[in-house]
Formats: structure tokens, C-alpha cells, sequence
């Protein structure tokens, strides 16, 4: 994949461009861009008015200096909901949406997203759905947002029955990421982040796979250098994927590495006990093994998988649920297909593609030994998933 980066339209000292249908955008990464908001929207041309969509916690840690960016009397209008998984559903859009017609948002209005995935995720879909499309700007301030979710284009909220089942493709106009935000980030939030650094490595870059395993102390201090060179190329990643598949039709799946499993642990557990990044963490420790039995992963990459993941701390615990209910589950994921269920596995380090044959049993059985992989080494996990049970 390196190769292909070559041909990514780059400017400034920060900007990464992503090439969509509906016109390139730029994701500008870079400290301080909290505080120069205003002037970066204002590039984009001019609005009508400019409304906010974020959480009553996020505006605390970021409203003022987000806010402070604008002139006196242009301030913009601020709308705030639960940024919690569980609120992440139809229910939270209609809230937002009767708060802009309230506000008096046009057609020419701009909705900024300012927050982490579950803020960008449903105000991006609230940008798309109301009056059937309104300008958006993904302001991300978690990890696992700046690195992943708010670029791409990718909206959506929840049903019962499964993560992401209703939503839109909605590009942005315009992605600021700024590292700073992350320094109020809670500890929990910021590891999990992580996870989806950690997943650009193993599906596209194993020079960056290794340069965690080098840095991670310093990452988790949130060293800034650290922090702004993974920000940035792993949006050098996304952009470089999603850039060439929109819509998810091919290659775009492989940003998916270890989620089928995470969304389903997200599912049987109702959004409540992991963090996206967590459930996700587990889910590429599986998708590791499964790797190793069926697409030949070598056991040394599983085994630093595995170890790498352990380095950034405590994940809440394997929920109690049976091994063929959670595949069950899986069968909802919309990467499915024709009832089918399609992993994403890594047959080496820094590459990765999607498989819909892999038998049910091997499947089940990586969920019967997963809980392990942070009790036991891993060489004992990989030998009796792939004997005792999938033998």
C-alpha cells in the first residue's frame, strides 16, 4: 500500500486530502486549530449561520476555546446532546434536528461537529438527513475520532438489532483535528483510541505497527511529536483507502479489522460496557487468531498483536455470553452479505482483505478461547484454538 501514497494531493504543512464524490476535502491536522476554528471554516465560503453539535462534557473541556475563535456577534449556536453509546440512535437525530428547526438553520447553514465518534457520527447524520443535506465540518476530539471516524464520510446511528444499520455517506467540507484536544481526554478514552492506530498498522503499515511498539510509553504520556506522527498517518491511511472506495465496496472493508467481532460484543452487551475502541481491541485480538487459523497469519505477528494491545491497558472484561450467540449476532454486521458473515484478516503484518468462507466452528471456537488472550501467552491460545477446538 505504500506505494499508492504517492498520488495523495497534499498542501500545507498538514493537510490531507480525501477525494470524495462530491468533491475533495481537506483533514487538517495540527496544534492550536481549536483555537483558529473560525478562519478555517470561513475557507470554506459563507454561511447563513453556524451551528454546533456536540455534549454538555465535551463543550466544557473545548466549548470556549471553539467559541472564542469567532467574532464578537458571529458567535455560533450551540446545541448539545448524550454523547453516551446507548444515545447514539434515531431518537438523538430527531432531538437535534427539531433543535435546529427551532433554531432557524436554512439550507445554507453549516452544522460543526465538535466531539468524538458518537458526536460525528450522529450530527454527521443529521447534517445529511436534515433538509435533505446541509453543510458539515467534523471538529473531532477524541483519538479514535481524529484518527478514524470523522473522516471518511461515514454516518450513523444504532438500532437494537445492530451497530450502524441506518445512515448515510455525507462527506464533510472540512476535517480539524487538533492533538491539543486530547489533553483533557480521560484515560480510558484515550487508550482506546489507540486500538484504531494500532489497527492502521496491521492492515497497512508495519513500519507504523513497529513504531508503536517502539513509542508506546511516550504515546500514552501523550508525547506531542508522537501523538501529531500517528494522528497523521493514520489519516494518511484512511485517506489513501477510503479515497479510492467511497462506499464501501471493496477495499474500504479492510478499515473494518477486528470490528465484526467488536460490534458484536457492542451488541450483546447493549453499548454499555465497552468503549468503541475497547470492543475493538478485542475484536483484532480475534481477528488475530482467526487470522492464524485460517488465513495462515504467522504466530510471531499474532502473538505482537495480541502483546501490543495488552501494552495499552485494562479492557473491560469478556461478557458472558455464548460463543454461538455472539456469532449470531455477527450475522446483523452490515458487511454481511448474503447471509454470510465477511472478516477482515491480516495474512502478515501491513496487510489485510476480507473473507466471507470462514467456517462457523473456527469462528466460534476463537470466541471460546479470546476471553485467554489476556491471562495466558499467547502461543498456548493459538495452539488450542486451532487443535483442540478447530481441529
Amino acid at each position: 500500500m505504500g506505494e499508492g501514497f504517492r498520488d495523495m494531493k497534499k498542501s500545507g504543512s498538514g493537510t490531507v486530502w480525501v477525494r470524495a464524490g462530491a468533491g475533495e476535502y481537506g483533514v487538517v491536522c495540527g496544534a492550536g486549530l481549536l483555537r483558529r476554528a473560525a478562519t478555517e471554516i470561513a475557507g470554506l465560503g459563507r454561511f447563513s449561520s453556524v451551528h454546533v453539535i456536540s455534549s454538555p462534557r465535551v463543550w466544557r473541556a473545548v466549548g470556549k476555546i471553539f467559541a472564542g475563535s469567532f467574532a464578537r456577534g458571529a458567535a455560533p449556536v450551540v446545541h448539545l446532546f448524550d454523547d453516551a453509546e446507548a444515545r447514539k440512535n434515531l431518537a438523538s437525530v430527531e432531538l437535534l434536528a427539531r433543535k435546529l428547526v427551532r433554531a432557524g438553520a436554512d439550507r445554507k447553514a453549516l452544522v460543526a461537529a465538535v466531539g468524538g465518534g458518537v458526536v460525528g457520527d450522529v450530527a454527521g447524520f443529521v447534517a445529511a438527513s436534515y433538509l435533505r443535506g446541509v453543510a458539515l465540518v467534523q471538529v473531532p476530539t477524541t483519538l479514535v475520532a481524529q484518527v478514524d471516524s470523522a473522516v471518511g464520510g461515514k454516518t450513523g446511528v444504532n438500532l437494537p438489532e445492530g451497530k450502524n444499520l441506518v445512515g448515510a455517506f455525507y462527506p464533510p467540507r472540512l476535517v480539524l483535528a487538533d492533538p491539543e484536544a486530547l489533553r483533557t481526554l480521560p484515560e480510558r478514552e484515550f487508550r482506546g483510541g489507540l486500538a484504531e492506530v494500532i489497527k492502521y498498522g496491521v492492515i497497512a503499515d508495519a513500519k507504523l505497527f513497529a513504531y508503536l511498539e517502539d513509542n508506546l510509553e511516550k504515546i500514552l504520556r501523550r508525547d506531542a511529536a508522537a501523538l501529531e506522527h500517528i494522528i497523521r498517518r493514520s489519516v494518511e491511511i484512511k485517506a489513501w483507502v477510503v479515497s479510492r472506495d467511497e462506499k464501501e465496496s471493496g477495499l474500504r472493508e479492510i478499515l473494518n479489522y477486528g470490528h465484526t467481532f467488536g460490534h458484536a460484543l457492542e451488541a450483546a452487551t447493549r453499548y454499555r460496557r465497552y468503549q468503541h475502541g475497547e470492543a475493538v481491541a478485542w475484536g483484532m485480538m480475534c481477528a488475530a487468531l482467526l487470522g492464524y487459523g485460517f488465513v495462515g497469519t504467522p504466530g510471531d505477528a499474532v502473538s505482537r498483536i495480541v502483546a501490543l494491545i495488552k501494552r495499552m491497558g485494562p479492557l473491560p472484561g469478556w461478557p458472558k455470553t455464548d460463543a454461538k450467540k455472539l456469532f449470531a449476532l455477527m450475522h446483523a454486521d452490515k458487511k454481511a452479505r448474503g447471509g454470510k458473515v465477511r472478516f477482515v484478516l491480516a495474512p502478515r503484518l501491513g496487510k489485510a482483505a476480507s473473507y466471507d468462507d470462514v467456517p462457523a466452528k473456527m469462528v466460534e471456537c476463537v470466541l471460546r478461547c479470546a476471553p485467554e488472550c489476556l491471562q495466558r501467552p499467547v502461543v498456548e491460545i493459538v495452539s488450542e484454538a486451532t487443535g483442540k477446538y478447530c481441529g
